[in-house]
């Protein structure tokens, strides 16, 4: 159930109200005026807000305007006896989730009362879930090349600057994308990836762009590409070294023009998205091979960010390692389970070819396979399976 603040100048009307809601199972507190409304506010947290608009002092519209930017979670359902349809609609417009005149409907009111309960649940899931997610991409580490990208991100972010990262496979370079994401003002818009070296290249331009019904044999129905799934966020083109030369020059065009014509359409479509690319491959040998466009390299690093291998940033391992712990520990519902001294300094000799990504997977397996601690001979035993070599 939920946590309603009705606030009504009528006592009548906020003790009738109260009662109804708590017969429904609902916690209802009460406020006669819109400063004494923000008082209340300011000591707990509500679901719902039933906001009368003529009061004295401080009207509801003021006290609107003042709690959407204050607690933009509440979900404010507006109530008065003067309601006209202009007030309603600057009601909305200023950010009430619906507006009833008075003498109220009952029925109305509870459905108003639960599709705004229903909103407000779901904006508390879907928050959960994003910092879920968030924590997911965490960028863990205190080295001085670490240190170097977490700076670069705050500088980059916030700008429209196209960036290319590079780094070896599993090293972290979707973790710097979504970082650049997060933190520019495309942060609540789309974050959309596409693996260019997982799609084959006769399907790329299709993925990225879209097609009209029948512009190929199994295109059955139209269909938006990647960029138009991005609009007003972030595309990440991951592995763009291996995308096809055709599509390269569609992405050029895009990048110039921001506009995209989907396959089998002759009307060009706008969009507004910013790239973000990253490659385990050396472009610069690529252009020279006559595998990659010169002008598309120069168009998508106009920032350059270089994601080190775990080899070269081991001063890092007794973080990841506390890191992943405490997440595979928090997945599987178990303790956090301590490692010892020595058992770093073992993980400190691995050569790391499968970087951050490998190194996660080991963390997983030590935490199945030992006891109550991890321990040096836990890592010499389980860390390197099919006979890895050390340093």
């Amino acid at each position: 159930m939920a946590k309603i603040l009705v606030v009504d100048d009528e006592r009548s009307i906020r003790n009738t109200l109260k009662e109804i809601l708590e017969y429904e199972k609902h916690e209802v507190v009460l406020a006669a005026t819109g400063m004494e409304s923000l008082e209340v506010l300011t000591k707990s947290a509500f679901d719902v807000m039933l906001l009368d608009i003529k009061m004295p002092e401080m009207d509801g519209m003021e006290v609107l305007e003042k709690v959407v930017k204050e607690y933009p979670d509440i979900q404010i359902v507006m109530i008065s006896g003067h309601g006209n349809v202009d007030a309603a609609v600057k009601a909305v417009k200023l950010g009430a989730f619906d507006f009833i005149e008075k003498p109220l409907d009952l029925n109305r009111l509870l459905v108003t009362i639960r599709n705004a309960t229903d909103r407000s649940e779901l904006i508390t899931e879907t928050k959960t879930l994003r910092k879920k997610i968030n924590k997911s991409y965490e960028m863990v580490g205190q080295s001085a090349a670490i240190t170097l990208i977490k700076d670069m991100i705050e500088r980059v972010a916030p700008t429209e600057a196209r960036v290319l990262i590079t780094g070896k496979n599993g090293t972290g370079k979707e973790v710097v994308a979504r970082w650049l994401h997060d933190k520019s003002h495309r942060g609540e818009g789309p974050f959309i990836e596409v693996n260019c070296a997982a799609i084959p290249s006769e399907l790329i331009e299709s993925e990225l762009f879209g097609h009209e019904k029948g512009a190929f044999t199994s295109a059955i129905k139209q269909r938006k590409g990647k960029f138009e799934q991005a609009e007003n966020g972030t595309l990440f083109l991951d592995e763009i070294g291996d995308m096809s030369l055709s599509a390269q020059a569609k992405v050029l065009r895009a990048l110039q023009e921001n506009k995209i014509t989907r396959v089998g359409a002759d009307k060009d479509i706008n969009v507004n998205v910013r790239v973000i690319a990253a490659t385990n491959k050396n472009l610069e040998d690529e252009i020279g091979q006559g595998r990659f466009r010169e002008d598309l390299y120069h168009r998508l690093s106009v920032i350059l960010i270089h994601v080190p291998s775990l080899n070269d940033r081991l001063d890092d391992i007794p973080l990841l390692a506390d890191f992943f712990i405490s997440q595979i520990c928090e997945e599987y519902g178990v303790p956090k389970v301590p490692i010892s001294g020595e058992a770093i300094k073992e993980l400190q000799s691995i050569n790391w070819t499968g970087n951050i990504r490998e190194f996660r997977n080991v963390m997983e397996r030590l935490l199945i396979l030992c006891d109550k601690n991890i321990e040096q001979k836990d890592v010499a035993l389980y860390a390197r399976p099919l006979g890895g070599v050390q340093k």
